[in-house]
Order: structure tokens, then sequence, then C-alpha cells
């Protein structure tokens, strides 16, 4: 029932094969070969299509920078998470320079992923949610019970199997709950 913490500024960035930008990869979990779910910060430094994952849902936001367009989407700091078909290999075009964003994927049939806003409480379903995160743009506070934890910028917090108490979150900016659930 701990929390880990990373920040994506104790990550070495990987540069994608195709130069238009990189990663850095904050989680694959439960194995970093075999994972169920993995959670990113990218760099876009050039327009172009993203990879495609077959078999994977995806969840994308602006983190910094101007924005992006993905389909019929126009993507800036502060909208919500959009969703999609990472199959699907959407084109993305910067709007005005360099990109920095938030990547979930979650492959279908791997459990059952929830993903929503760290405005309001989140209370862990006691024996359901196998996994549990927060990631913060901005960094904050997050409390589980009587534990209170500092976040930096750009920060993903985690914990397995959590205890079934209240999880708040405190901070400015883009923040988002992750639950994972086998069913």
């Amino acid at each position: 029932m701990s929390w880990s913490i990373i920040s994506a500024d104790e990550v070495t960035p990987q540069p994608w094969r195709n130069g238009g930008g990189q990663t850095r990869e904050l989680l694959a979990w439960p194995h970093s070969n075999d994972w169920a779910l993995r959670i990113s910060v990218a760099d876009i430094a050039a327009s172009g299509p993203f990879s495609k994952f077959e078999g994977v849902d995806r969840w994308f936001a602006v983190l910094q920078g101007e924005g992006v367009r993905l389909y019929e989407y126009e993507l800036r700091v502060g909208d919500e998470l959009l969703h999609f078909d990472g199959a699907l290999a959407p084109d993305c075009e910067l709007i005005g320079g360099m990109t920095r964003d938030f990547n979930l994927m979650h492959r279908r049939g791997r459990g059952v992923m929830k993903v929503q806003p760290a405005a309001h409480a989140l209370l862990p379903e006691a024996g359901a949610a196998r996994w549990v995160g927060l990631f913060s743009a901005q960094g904050g506070l997050l409390e589980h019970g009587a534990r209170a934890m500092p976040l930096r910028p750009l920060s993903l917090a985690w914990c397995e199997t959590p205890a079934a108490q209240s999880c708040v979150f405190s901070g400015e900016g883009a923040a988002w709950w992750m639950s994972w659930s086998e069913a």
C-alpha cells in the first residue's frame, strides 16, 4: 500500500526513431516488457504521425506549448484529455512550435482503466482497484488517508492495492486520477 513517486525530470529522455521528439517513460506496469498500462511525458518537436499501437487505448493532453491538431481537434494546455484508439496513429500537427504532452496507454483486454480529473477526491473501492495513480502537470499535494505527499511538476504517484481511504489532490494545473482493476 506504499506510494511510489517519479518526476519527468528524473527520467532520461529517449529519442523517437523518426526524429520528431522524445519520450520520458514514467511507468510501464506491471512489467516494462509486458505492460498493461504505460504513462509518459513526451516532447513533440516536429509535426508527423503518432506511432501505431494495435489493441491500445490512449489518452493524450498538451501540458506546455501552443498546442497540436489531432484529427479534427485542436488541443491546448488546459483542455480535457483526448481518448482515442492507438491503432489509428493520427497525424499530429504542431500549432506553434514544440509541445510537452501527457500520454497514457492501456492495453485492451488487460483489465479496466478509468481516468478522471483530480479536481474531486478519489475513493479506491476495497478489493477492486489494484492500481491507482495520479499525474500532476504543475505539482501539488497528494493525501491518502493520513499520509501527505508533495509532488513536483510533471510527477506521477502510484500505489498498488491501495487502502479504501479517500485520495485528495491539492494543486494547480492539469491533474488526473487513474485507476486500474482486473475486471
